[in-house]
């Protein structure tokens, strides 16, 4: 079984391909890509439940591997599943981390701050965050809304720069444009933090760089995410994750109030 690589046809490997929305008509000259509304997780097909966090081409190239091979038929796709994640993890990521970032890679759940003091996801965890993520475009700027934490970001659109005197912050400075029909973010001036979902996530400094490249397939019913994040304190190459999201226009976010600080936890090491 060949899994498609982020492309409109993945359909059919669907359980269910619902059709959504289609975009309002821009009357304009310069028609945007129409990426506003409510988005939620990823399609129920193969390559979507690997990638359900986030991927890499590499992972989904092995997982390929690994299900094209008659030796493997009588695995599961879990166990297949897995293994491709290994690899990964440890022959992708792994030997673009600096020597220092290595050593604590893959962080262990208990070194989480959002898990010990109950601290908000910063950008470059948000932007993997599973379940509802709402989108809002006007002229000026883009907002997002995620469910994890409630957590907002602002995406300028109107050419501004960020101002010497404005500090660093878990969200970062985003500033967009439109490139024929994609979103695309540059961001930076996000406070260090950490990279990723657990189980493969690693710290960053506060001088990471993010690009992301957002677009929505031709039936409009997938939003697909492709960043690639430079980080000189912690990579010794950029690293390229991918995501996406199924349109959702029936679900909501609410304030995020479930959080409490544990009282005892016990450290697993950072083994995988």
């Amino acid at each position: 079984m060949k899994l498609q690589i982020w492309s409109a046809a993945v359909c059919v490997l669907m359980i269910g391909c619902g059709q959504a929305n289609e975009p309002a008509e821009r009357t304009d000259r310069a028609p945007r890509p129409d990426l506003s509304g409510m988005w939620s997780d990823p399609p129920a097909t193969a390559v979507d439940d690997f990638c359900f966090m986030t991927c890499t081409d590499e992972g989904i190239t092995r997982l390929n591997a690994l299900l094209d091979d008659p030796a493997n038929d009588s695995r599961s796709y879990q166990e297949l599943s897995r293994e491709a994640a290994r690899y990964q993890r440890e022959e992708y990521i792994r030997p673009r981390l600096t020597q220092e970032a290595a050593k604590a890679f893959p962080l262990d759940p208990a070194d989480d701050p959002g898990f010990l003091h109950c601290e908000p996801w910063g950008f470059a965890r948000q932007i993997f965050a599973p379940h509802q993520m709402e989108v809002r475009q006007n002229d000026a700027g883009i907002e997002i809304r995620y469910a994890e934490w409630d957590g907002r970001r602002t995406i300028y659109l109107d050419d501004r720069s960020r101002s010497a005197s404005q500090p660093a912050s878990p969200m970062g400075y985003s500033v967009g444009r439109y490139e024929g029909d994609a979103l695309v973010v540059e961001t930076s001036a996000v406070t260090a933090n950490l990279v990723g979902i657990f189980p493969t996530w690693f710290k960053h400094g506060d001088q990471l760089r993010a690009v992301e490249r957002y677009t929505r397939t031709a039936d409009g019913s997938r939003l697909e995410l492709t960043v690639t994040m430079e980080d000189p304190q912690n990579l010794r190459q950029p690293l390229q994750f991918r995501k996406a999201w199924v349109w959702a226009p029936d679900e909501q976010i609410f304030p995020y109030t479930s959080c409490e600080r544990p009282t005892e936890f016990k450290k697993e090491g950072n083994q995988p």
